[in-house]
């Protein structure tokens, strides 16, 4: 028999409750702390109730799995306000190395669908983020136009702690940071940056075969990435 102790429901009812910093979630009549007993206050009434949805969706037995929001709040809190500036920077060295700044040298198909999926994403960055990234053939690294790298710093440095978690795992999963960016400027979703980042590993997959393992890892960070997406949008002001 396990001895594993496991969190159970003590609450009847989650709901949301406005705080001079923004909104709460509150457990009957106590508010919602992060796992390290700071404040949970969240920066909308619409991040606040998908929270409390999450808690009241609750069964005896406390999932956490099942509260993907209530973790990136905790991480925003407890994480990511009290090292943004290393968080933000780190997210912004992807732009050096952006994934959709190297291309495939053979074969033909698949330098060409590279090229139909990435480029337009290339030529945003350089319009909307006036980010123009080069782009190489092979893995020979390419150097990239500074003034270009301090603007996607700009970007990122930009956001609140909210946003920057949200943008975390939109460049970190799919291993780029113009992917990213266009996810939180609309300019893509969430299904269509993960798409985009497997263009390699599915032209393979069509070539020889699929891998389950693999698959099942492709679906986790998709998902993880949704997650992100829907994180970003419900912590923006209407």
């Amino acid at each position: 028999m396990s001895s594993e102790w496991k969190a159970r429901r003590f609450w009847k009812s989650a709901s949301t409750r406005a705080v001079d910093a923004g909104h709460e979630v509150v457990l009957d009549d106590r508010p919602l702390r992060t796992p390290g007993k700071l404040a949970l206050v969240l920066p909308t009434k619409a991040l606040a109730q998908a929270i409390a949805e999450e808690w009241d969706a609750q069964a005896d037995v406390i999932d956490p799995s099942t509260m993907p929001l209530t973790r990136a709040a905790n991480s925003a809190i407890e994480k990511v306000t009290p090292q943004f500036h290393g968080v933000a920077e780190m997210l912004a060295d992807y732009g050096g190395t952006d994934l959709l700044s190297y291309r495939a040298e053979a074969p033909d198909a698949l330098v060409e669908q590279q090229a139909a999926g990435w480029d337009p994403l290339i030529d945003w960055a350089a319009t909307r983020l006036h980010a123009p990234l080069r782009i190489t053939h092979g893995v020979i690294p390419v150097p990239q136009d500074e003034t270009a790298l301090l603007n996607l710093r700009a970007a990122v440095g930009g956001l609140d702690p909210f946003g920057l978690t949200a943008l975390h795992d939109l460049v970190t999963l799919p291993g780029s940071l113009v992917l990213g960016l266009a996810v939180i400027h609309g300019r893509l979703d969430a299904d269509q940056a993960h798409a985009l980042a497997r263009i390699d590993e599915e032209f393979q997959a069509d070539r020889w075969g699929r891998d389950d393992e693999a698959d099942e890892a492709a679906a986790g960070r998709l998902e993880a990435m949704r997650v992100a997406q829907r994180f970003w949008e419900l912590s923006r002001p209407a």
